[in-house]
């Protein structure tokens, strides 16, 4: 990064400006619901440098014009979007959350469905990065085989970036990646080559990778006939206006008695009253009745 604050200082020693900084955070918010206060202009400034250096854009204001007018602007969306993101996870990240989805949601889902005679159970990973939540998910549901006789599954999961989504769809990961994983769980579902682990195929296939933006409404009003969704470390990024439409689209995606999980630090309180809040080994689970 620091060559490309030098490259760019070269070309006149450039700087994103307060305006052209509203211009963008609006575009941001108008697009994907994601607020930047005022005290984060460095951050936008730093993670866009690159992006200007690419197109060889000498100022953010011809970056700002390309967004706004450029046919090709669709596509540098994802790519934006990709940039003012953090991506940080690992497989199995919060391990009390998932023994809370696996011990308590799991055999709940399994015995309405049971009941209610539909033998398919579906999972939303909604913001699913680089693919290690969606295929944790996918490595507990096999480790549940025995409870799961007559149930088919399918894992939807989704990511406003193509960047992450391409690299989610090769399943190859670091060894930062897997460090909350068991030696037995690595040996059974990744292969190993020196300092990279590989999802295995049976694993892979079972999940479907999709670009979604969560605060696209009419993408979202698609999105339906879930048993659970994860939306985790996700609505710290939102403002409350935002939070309130996704969670409002999120429950529209849940079935009756199906479940939702944000993050561990992340509360429904004064955004949503629509979900019951229930708790397992005291995780608290959200569940639309």
């Amino acid at each position: 990064m620091e060559t490309t604050n030098e490259s760019l200082q070269n070309k006149g020693n450039e700087k994103l400006s307060l305006d052209t900084f509203q211009q963008l955070r609006d575009l941001i918010y108008e697009k994907c619901g994601i607020f930047y206060a005022e005290n984060k202009k460095y951050l936008v400034e730093n993670r866009l440098m690159r992006r200007l250096e690419e197109f060889g854009f000498n100022t953010f204001e011809e970056y700002l014009y390309f967004l706004k007018y450029d046919l090709r602007k669709n596509n540098e969306l994802s790519f934006l979007f990709d940039a003012i993101t953090t991506n940080e996870t690992s497989f199995f990240r919060n391990p009390p959350q998932l023994e809370a989805f696996e011990k308590g949601v799991l055999p709940l889902v399994i015995e309405n469905l049971k009941k209610s005679s539909n033998s398919k159970m579906r999972i939303w990973s909604s913001a699913s990065s680089t693919g290690e939540e969606p295929y944790t998910l996918a490595i507990i549901l096999s480790e549940n085989r025995a409870i799961m006789s007559g149930i088919s599954t399918e894992i939807m999961a989704s990511d406003i970036s193509e960047g992450v989504l391409s690299s989610a769809r090769k399943g190859v990961y670091g060894t930062n990646s897997i460090r909350s994983t068991s030696k037995y769980l690595i040996d059974k579902y990744f292969i190993v080559n020196s300092d990279t682990y590989t999802i295995k195929p049976e694993i892979k296939n079972m999940v479907k990778f999709s670009n979604i933006n969560l605060y696209d409404q009419l993408k979202m009003k698609t999105m339906r006939g879930f048993d659970v969704i994860f939306c985790r470390n996700v609505l710290i990024y939102f403002d409350d206006k935002a939070k309130k439409q996704i969670i409002g689209s999120l429950y529209d995606s849940l079935n009756p008695n199906g479940y939702l999980l944000i993050g561990h630090s992340e509360s429904l309180h004064n955004i949503s009253r629509a979900f019951k809040l229930v708790n397992f080994n005291r995780m608290p689970v959200y569940k639309k009745e």
